[in-house]
């Protein structure tokens, strides 16, 4: 495998072990816990000078601190999304700053293409003839196109609920698309029993050790971007919250290698009709409950039984951030507001960051001089007639 010179290998957050990343590819085989690529850093030696000199045209730009170099990468030039100020947002939140990093800029609209540009370059340097996974949308829709890219066949399993863009543009890939009657939950059964019978590569988020780290990027470059000072907030619209443990990772790196001083504190947004994340953080437990009865509209993040939670809830306590639940309407109001007051389109889904972040501003969670992120992971246009439909029912 081409891997970076400080790419140790795969750590299994669970039992410690570590595995070599050509013969560790998905689950620990020992305790089937998830694994977590690891680094020598007393091996990498970055310093600003060093970034800045640096393109900012893709999220390869930072390949020491990945698994996989640049020039074996299956990629599309992923990442390098913008930062945007958002004033107007700021002074109604009543605090210093607003930042949204625009994760629609990506090749396929979506955050997810960070995770299966990274993915999709394990499953090709193991060989892989064909990838799987189970979806409620745009990770399907990335990892389709990401496998045409490989030369590699995908299977995408996704729920009838999933966005006709998301359908349509699997097929247009050359993706081979099963639509399961139901949510999530029922397209990752249905995934799970044809994984019995085919021998595909997972890239299902994580089951795949990479889509995490792909998605760490995202704190790269908003660093970057802020000539290296770190946030005091991120408001992540959390499902799975593979985003939101990536970017802590990488906050981590950042500070150890002496890049940047201190942590920012993670806040993981929800809606209130799947917020299992939300009910544990305010329980204090260390794993959440699996929700009995998922009810949102907002498809992309709802995920009753995210499996990845107690990373998830350690990520919140270790940077002093928190957990909010929203509910829909709120959500949705929260896309037009941005939209109409900002410009800016994010998803339906993904407008619960900034729902969230309006509901911590006011519970007073921040400090009137405050620089606060939002991460919108998705295009507007992927939700258009949701959020239109929202729009006619407000009698706009």
């Amino acid at each position: 495998m081409e891997t970076t010179d400080a790419f140790i290998g795969l750590t299994c957050v669970d039992c410690g072990e570590t595995f070599d990343a050509e013969v560790g590819s998905h689950r620990c085989p020992d305790c089937d816990g998830i694994l977590d690529p690891e680094y020598d850093y007393d091996a990498i030696d970055l310093s600003h000078s060093d970034l800045e000199s640096r393109r900012f045209d893709t999220m390869w730009k930072y390949e020491e601190l990945l698994p996989f170099t640049r020039d074996s990468a299956v990629t599309m030039d992923e990442g390098a999304t913008p930062l945007v100020e958002c004033p107007n947002l700021a002074e109604q939140m009543g605090v210093g700053r607003v930042l949204l990093k625009d994760e629609g800029r990506n090749p396929t609209g979506t955050f997810k293409d960070r995770g299966q540009t990274m993915a999709l370059t394990a499953a090709a340097q193991h060989g892989a003839t064909d990838v799987a996974l189970a979806s409620a949308g745009n990770a399907g829709q990335a990892a389709a196109a990401y496998a045409a890219r490989a030369d590699i066949q995908s299977h995408v399993f996704l729920p009838t609920r999933a966005g006709f863009t998301n359908k349509a543009m699997v097929n247009v890939h050359g993706g081979d698309m099963t639509v399961v009657e139901g949510r999530i939950g029922d397209a990752g059964a249905a995934y799970a029993d044809a994984m019995e019978d085919e021998d595909w590569y997972s890239v299902k988020t994580f089951v795949t050790p990479y889509r995490h780290e792909g998605k760490k990027t995202m704190f790269y470059e908003i660093a970057e971007q802020m000539d290296w000072e770190v946030p005091d907030a991120v408001v992540y619209p959390t499902g799975g919250g593979v985003g939101l443990v990536g970017m802590h990772k990488a906050a981590k790196e950042f500070r150890e290698l002496g890049l940047t001083d201190d942590l920012p504190a993670m806040y993981a947004a929800q809606s209130s009709g799947c917020a299992p994340i939300v009910k544990a953080w305010e329980e204090g437990t260390d794993v959440h409950e699996a929700w009995d009865t998922p009810d949102t509209i907002c498809g992309g993040i709802e995920i009753p039984d995210p499996g990845a939670s107690p990373m998830i809830l350690d990520a919140l306590r270790e940077s002093d951030g928190g957990a909010v639940a929203t509910s829909d309407e709120d959500i949705l109001d929260s896309a037009v507001a941005v939209a109409q007051q900002e410009g800016l389109e994010m998803g339906a889904t993904c407008a619960a960051a900034a729902s969230g972040a309006w509901e911590l501003a006011q519970q007073g969670e921040f400090d009137e001089d405050d620089t606060v992120v939002l991460l919108n992971t998705g295009t507007g246009n992927k939700d258009d007639d949701v959020l239109r439909s929202h729009l006619m029912g407000m009698g706009v």
